[in-house]
């Protein structure tokens, strides 16, 4: 049976056609006696509907991140089961909400409850681009880190403080904290 490669909203490139797209509709075709659809294809709004082999998704490098131990974090699309694309028109992608998936497997990363999504859905969708970004940030700031090493002191002052205060977040961001079953009492814990 058929299963949909590309979701709604998603952005794809029509190489018959030579230009970028937006995933309008998803449309599954069925034939008879069968339980799901025999064959999916993709209305882009561009007169016809198109197949999955037609369209490309957007490349990798604009839309993941890969983190140091070569996990890639996307953000993907999900759809809505709640609410209507006409309840949530307001919404910047209606029908759906954003996911940043941080595992290759597509199942472990962030998710937003639907109801702080529809408080605020602008705002959902910075922090999903921002999550799924921060290993590329990461490695900016790194790369920073380095430039200021390599100076010999020759470095801004204001660049040098900037350098510091990556350090010091990287070294919150590695530091693991003391599990209360690490063989040491509570009260240790605790006071840490």
């Amino acid at each position: 049976m058929a299963k949909a490669i590309y979701q709604r909203n998603q952005k794809v490139w029509v190489e018959s056609v030579g230009a970028w797209a937006v995933i309008e509709k998803i449309v599954p075709i069925w034939a008879k006696g069968f339980d799901e659809p025999v064959k999916v294809t993709y209305d882009v709004g561009l007169g016809r509907e198109f197949s999955a082999h037609e369209l490309k998704p957007e490349q990798e490098s604009d839309r993941e991140a890969l983190t140091e131990d070569g996990a890639r974090w996307r953000l993907l699309r999900a759809n809505n089961k709640w609410q209507t694309d006409q309840e949530t028109r307001n919404h910047p992608f209606p029908g759906t909400y954003p996911v940043v998936v941080t595992d290759p497997n597509d199942w472990g990363g962030w998710r937003v409850p639907g109801a702080e999504y529809d408080r605020d859905p602008h705002k959902i969708e910075f922090q999903a681009r921002l999550i799924a970004n921060a290993p590329r940030l990461l490695s900016l700031a790194r790369q920073v880190v380095k430039i200021v090493d390599e100076s010999n002191g020759d470095a801004p002052n204001e660049l040098t403080q900037v350098a510091d205060d990556i350090l010091k977040l990287e070294r919150y961001l590695l530091e693991i904290p003391a599990g209360a079953d690490s063989g040491g009492d509570q009260a240790e814990v605790d006071a840490a």
